[in-house]
């Protein structure tokens, strides 16, 4: 019933303004004193383990640092295995698969259209995996293979929560919300497009290599590097303000997944072995 009237709610309130007003506020500088206080009620609501993380309470001056914490050093060691594709996050295994055609199965009672998730015709036959974030987990993202960026895209949309029930109720959810699609390229793999989707609450995404900020407005931008970046196995790639999900999309027959259904998977674990 709680999660029904969100999403009623939500359909008549504008979700990207509630998101940006909900970053400014994790923003706003309240002093050492408040932002400390809501920074421990917010390890105490979603169970945080301070002991993986960087620092303590009291070095963070908002909470919108807070929600972007590196770890602890050593916390995620990377999978060295050469054949490996590794988690490129801490979130949990929603879905993962085969694409039949340009639908795409993403659990939870949804079917997702990876034409319209990345804006273009590639994958359409290709393989999926879906991992969702929760506001516990960390939120940077980061490379599942060395490699080079060639490009990436930024789709703006809606910000619907990507909670289970949400995304059984909006249709196609992950294309209709605003996306960031980074474009990768890897030895033994080649083309990879990993997608960030924003969600209620994600007031803000970025990229690491751009100075791109999402909903602020901005309109759609599709940049092709003229060289790749390179980037290596477990390099940052981007940033959720607080959390959402990743939909990691592959060529046809170019993976075997390892993933446990529905379980919780953490950054640098292997997730998938290359054919």
């Amino acid at each position: 019933m709680k999660d029904a009237l969100i999403i009623s709610a939500l359909s008549v309130v504008p979700q990207n303004w509630g998101s940006a007003i909900n970053g400014w506020l994790a923003r706003l500088p309240l002093g050492r004193a408040a932002h400390r206080a809501l920074i421990r009620w917010y390890c105490r609501r979603y169970r945080i383990d301070m002991e993986a993380f960087a620092g303590r309470v009291e070095d963070y001056d908002t909470l919108a640092d807070f929600f972007v914490r590196p770890l602890a050093e050593g916390q995620r060691p990377i999978d060295p295995e050469p054949r490996a594709l590794v988690s490129p996050v801490d979130g949990r295994a929603a879905a993962f698969g085969s694409l039949d055609g340009h639908e795409l199965p993403a659990g939870a009672g949804m079917t997702l259209n990876v034409r319209e998730l990345l804006g273009d015709e590639r994958y359409l036959d290709g393989e999926y995996a879906v991992l969702y974030l929760s506001p516990r987990d960390y939120h940077r993202v980061h490379a599942p293979r060395e490699g080079g960026v060639l490009g990436w895209r930024y789709l703006p949309g809606r910000l619907w929560p990507v909670f289970p029930y949400a995304t059984r109720k909006v249709d196609n959810l992950f294309a209709v919300n605003e996306r960031l699609v980074i474009r990768l390229e890897s030895p033994g793999l080649g083309e990879l497009a990993l997608v960030m989707v924003g969600a209620y609450g994600v007031g803000r995404m970025s990229l690491s290599f751009s100075d791109l900020l999402t909903n602020t407005g901005g309109r759609a931008r599709d940049e092709h590097l003229p060289a790749p970046i390179p980037v290596a196995r477990g390099e940052e790639l981007g940033r959720f303000n607080l959390g959402s999900t990743v939909v990691l999309v592959a060529p046809k027959g170019s993976l075997d997944w390892t993933l446990p259904p529905g379980e919780p998977v953490q950054l640098g674990r292997p997730i998938a072995r290359l054919r």
